[in-house]
């Protein structure tokens, strides 16, 4: 805007709307409300956790296990991929691989969601995407079986979740080895889930973890089960785009789609990869973390089951390894993508430097126990407020939107008087560490003369703590 254009007369009257050194001032002080003495029921935002892309054989999130732990996430996806050699020959199976990364996710507190995207040589001899049938289903559903039992039976893991494929909607282009058409999956899926359900009739069994959610391929399991052709106790997809309103957007679809079917009234919604666009990122460094709140918080107004983003940490990939199971041009595509390309997916990058992102997951750690009303956000500014113990924890954060850049004031009031000391703090994501930083703390009783307010940059975020 130019001052240039306006008299200072003008200028006067709209009460200055221009800062110094030509930043434009802020509209009106948007006024958060807590009333930290009133609960409006339970929340708890740690079903919407994590997921690890299939790039390796080791325990990927090894380096991280007491990191990833403050995060408290309920459930981890983790790949059953063709790299931990589960069955290297007829009547032979081979565990101690995947255990070794299944104990990795256990380490964290969280619960393994098994994702089934193997093709044992012996079954499908033949490199190829479009090959997705085994040789043998029998053997395949005992090799199936034999897995479940081991995890759950003998090692007692408790994998409550087994997801069958991954992205088979693209094949290669996802990273997994097969590439389906929609009935041929469904065969696959209604053998596969037989298996599991045989050896554990508790046992949720779902897919398809499609790359596009509008995909016929996920359209027609949901008809073969709702006709009840087959169970499917969750349905999962992937979404990768800068905008939130699109991952609401597919929850609602996916959801309209399940509930023409009286059957899968039960069925629960998973979005088990989702990040910023890997194609197009953001590269602000703010954006990722407010990105986080702002998709988690459309999460849990939809009402979507779990989540996993994508991924804890980037990670280089072994050529030689994915050789023996994938295409040439499937090789030179994954080691191209994971080890030239810049990366942006991890809470973690490949040389082990934590993301701005992590601090995001550790605030919506924080939203458990008693949800507490909030009151005056807006289109922009939002929060997420919770009671856990003797604690009250209030994030809140500016997501610009339609194509706004625009800071925000502040203000934060407790109405009812609180007792004990309060703590505000920012999330800055363009220091190398500390990114958590303190900005004020006293007594409660100082705020009700002097509120808690604070500014807002675009893709800012702010934590109250308030509590003994």
């Amino acid at each position: 805007m130019n001052s240039a254009r306006f008299p200072r007369a003008t200028l006067s009257a709209l009460g200055c709307v221009f800062l110094l050194l030509g930043r434009p001032v802020l509209a009106a002080t948007v006024e958060l409300a807590v009333d930290a003495t009133q609960t409006i029921g339970d929340i708890d935002l740690t079903r919407y956790a994590l997921g690890q892309g299939g790039l390796s054989d080791k325990p990927m999130i090894g380096p991280h296990t007491d990191q990833i732990a403050e995060l408290q996430p309920q459930t981890i996806r983790l790949f059953g991929q063709e790299y931990f050699d589960l069955y290297p020959k007829r009547g032979r199976y081979h565990w101690g691989t995947l255990d070794k990364s299944i104990e990795a996710v256990l380490a964290t507190g969280a619960k393994p969601l098994l994702c089934l995207c193997f093709k044992p040589h012996s079954l499908f001899p033949k490199i190829d995407q479009d090959i997705v049938h085994p040789n043998d289903y029998l053997e395949w559903e005992k090799l199936i079986f034999e897995l479940f039992r081991h995890c759950n039976q003998r090692r007692r893991y408790g994998i409550e979740y087994w997801e069958v494929s991954n992205e088979p909607d693209i094949g290669e282009d996802g990273g997994c080895p097969y590439r389906f058409k929609p009935e041929d999956y469904f065969t696959y899926y209604r053998h596969t889930a037989s298996a599991i359900l045989r050896a554990d009739p508790e046992a949720k069994v779902g897919g398809p973890a499609l790359a596009g959610y509008r995909s016929r391929l996920g359209d027609a399991l949901i008809e073969h089960c709702g006709k009840g052709d087959a169970p499917l106790h969750f349905f999962s997809w992937h979404i990768y785009s800068n905008d939130p309103r699109q991952f609401r957007g597919s929850i609602e679809e996916v959801k309209g789609k399940l509930g023409k079917y009286p059957r899968l009234a039960a069925t629960e919604t998973i979005l088990d990869e989702w990040n910023m666009s890997l194609g197009n990122p953001v590269l602000t460094a703010a954006f990722q973390p407010a990105f986080v709140l702002e998709t988690t918080r459309g999460f849990y107004e939809e009402g979507l089951t779990r989540s996993a983003y994508y991924h804890i940490r980037d990670v280089f990939v072994d050529r030689s390894k994915y050789s023996l199971w994938m295409s040439g041009k499937g090789v030179d595509f994954m080691a191209h993508w994971w080890n030239i390309m810049p990366q942006y997916d991890g809470l973690w990058d490949n040389q082990g430097r934590v993301r701005p992102a992590y601090y995001a997951f550790r605030l919506l750690a924080l939203i458990k126990g008693q949800k507490l009303q909030v009151s005056g956000t807006t289109v922009e500014v939002k929060a997420l407020a919770a009671r856990n113990g003797g604690w009250c924890h209030v994030v809140f954060w500016n997501f610009p939107s339609s194509g706004k850049n625009e800071a925000a004031e502040v203000a934060v009031r407790f109405p009812r008087r609180e007792h004990g000391e309060f703590r505000l703090m920012k999330l800055n994501a363009d220091l190398p560490v500390n990114n958590l930083e303190v900005i004020r703390h006293g007594d409660v009783s100082e705020l009700e003369l002097r509120p808690i307010e604070t500014r807002l940059e675009p893709y800012g975020v702010g934590w109250i703590e308030v509590g003994p």
